[in-house]
């Protein structure tokens, strides 16, 4: 299955722990989330946040890249969305990148 990282990024006027309304948006959203990642088929791999920096990094395990993007496309994503920029890479292990130079 391949990988993916998601990076997502916040302003400080709507980071969770200074926006109310952003805070209930993560709180619903977190409610759910074990819920739409089963709905999908998606395994979450590892999970970062650097308060510093407003940003969250996390790497999932999907069948496709469609499962990944339907998972974004659910109402409570959405919502969290609309406070994030992100971006979404398709990433290997630096093994699985070696056996491919190695060919």
């Amino acid at each position: 299955m391949p990988l993916y990282m998601h990076i997502q990024r916040h302003n400080p006027e709507s980071c969770p722990v200074n926006n109310e309304k952003v805070k209930k948006i993560a709180i619903n959203l977190t409610s759910k989330m074990e819920q739409l990642h089963k709905k999908h088929g998606i395994k979450v791999v590892g999970a970062w946040h650097s308060a510093e920096d407003h940003e969250m990094i996390t790497v999932y395990d999907v069948p496709n890249r469609e499962a990944l993007h339907k998972f974004m496309m659910e109402p409570e994503a959405m919502a969290w969305n609309a406070y994030h920029t992100s971006q979404t890479k398709s990433i290997t292990t630096i093994e699985e990148a070696m056996k491919m130079y190695l060919k």
